[in-house]
């Protein structure tokens, strides 16, 4: 990255590291009700590997270069709990904070955003469930962000290899799009500050709800990029995700 970029960014190497010191903020949005889950307590705290699903997640943040700063998104009720068995046991070096969870998932991301450090000037946004994420992965995206003026933020996730069908409420067949301008995008999504924030004000003026939060900068007329990343970077939802998610967790260590 060019040394200009690199203080556009609020970017700076170490005298001699050659590591960047960032202004990235990570929020890690932990505040689902588990309900597909099946679990009335979420499922953050499940168990996998030997430790909570949670503790994989912001490992991956709090090794990653970029990342400065970590908040969790949780039920203030939960709080404790989940710093009790999630982050004291592990000794992480990135500062963690919290905020509270909302009602919606937009209410928590922005909860995350406006707790996010003063000399924050980046945001990525990622689900507390999808604990495999990788930190190279988090340091990819962040630098693709940064390496274009042009752009509003990033998304990870891939180009679609499944065929696609449009169909009714019932499953009749419509069509069958050309999938070659389709991706099936994940987290961590990563946006300036402002530009997340502009998004989130506009989606209140309007009353738009988006499906993630790279909607919402799209629908403020924002640039977003797709960023190709691994496609094991998969979100636990349902119970039978646990194996899948658990027997790749384990083939790292």
């Amino acid at each position: 990255m060019a040394a200009e970029d690199s203080e556009r960014a609020g970017f700076s190497f170490a005298e001699g590291s050659g590591q960047l010191r960032g202004s990235v903020c990570a929020v890690i949005v932990a505040g689902g009700t588990g309900s597909r889950f099946g679990n009335p307590g979420g499922k953050q705290l499940v168990e996998i590997a030997g430790r909570p699903m949670l503790s994989w997640t912001i490992e991956a943040f709090d090794r990653a270069r970029t990342i400065s700063h970590i908040v969790v998104v949780c039920p203030a009720e939960r709080r404790e709990e989940m710093k009790r068995l999630a982050i004291d046991p592990f000794g992480f070096a990135t500062p963690i904070t919290f905020a509270d969870a909302g009602a919606t998932r937009q209410d928590s991301t922005h909860a995350g955003l406006v707790a996010a450090p003063e000399n924050c000037a980046y945001v990525a946004i990622h689900d507390g469930a999808r604990p495999l994420i990788r930190p190279e992965t988090i340091d990819d995206a962040v630098h693709a962000l940064l390496e274009d003026t042009e752009l509003n933020g990033v998304v990870c996730g891939q180009p679609a290899i499944d065929t696609l069908k449009i169909a009714d409420s019932v499953g009749l067949i419509d069509s069958t799009p050309d999938r070659s301008q389709y991706w099936c995008v994940q987290t961590p999504q990563i946006f300036s500050v402002k530009a997340l924030l502009h998004a989130e004000q506009v989606a209140e003026l309007t009353g738009y709800v988006g499906t993630d939060d790279a909607s919402l900068v799209e629908e403020a007329g924002g640039l977003v990029r797709c960023v190709n990343t691994p496609r094991d970077n998969l979100k636990v939802t349902v119970p039978e995700d646990l194996p899948v998610v658990e027997a790749l967790l384990r083939a790292r260590l």
